[in-house]
């Protein structure tokens, strides 16, 4: 069962040690997270010269659940493209909340400005710091 989805900025609070790592890593065994939020992460570590072998290792036994989009999913998260844009969110950003209303869980992130837009998206939005 998901509890959650992961922001990439949460999940990289956890793997950094940023504040808001214990929050995510309170409901990390039932959270689930976009492909696309992954490459997010993946992207990260990439730019800081990590290579893709050393990311594979530091993600592989995390226990979150990796959402491709399907057609549907792609739909939902083209949709709220009118709802976010004045935030500037990203396709990534409009990824994971989408799928946080398609389970209807909280979506767990690092960014303050999504706050401003969960009644009007119908998402639950935890900050995680």
């Amino acid at each position: 069962m998901t509890d959650a989805v992961l922001d990439a900025s949460a999940l990289l609070a956890l793997l950094l040690g940023e504040p808001g790592a214990d929050t995510v890593r309170g409901v990390l065994a039932d959270a689930a997270m976009t492909t696309i939020n992954l490459a997010e992460v993946v992207g990260h570590y990439a730019r800081h010269g990590a290579s893709e072998p050393a990311i594979r290792g530091m993600l592989e036994g995390l226990p979150i659940a990796y959402v491709a989009p399907d057609e549907a999913l792609a739909y939902d998260i083209g949709m709220l493209q009118p709802i976010t844009a004045t935030l500037g969110l990203s396709l990534g950003d409009r990824a994971c909340l989408a799928l946080g209303r398609r389970l209807d869980v909280p979506v767990l992130t690092a960014d303050r400005s999504w706050t401003a837009l969960a009644s009007k998206a119908q998402i639950v939005i935890r900050l995680v710091r």
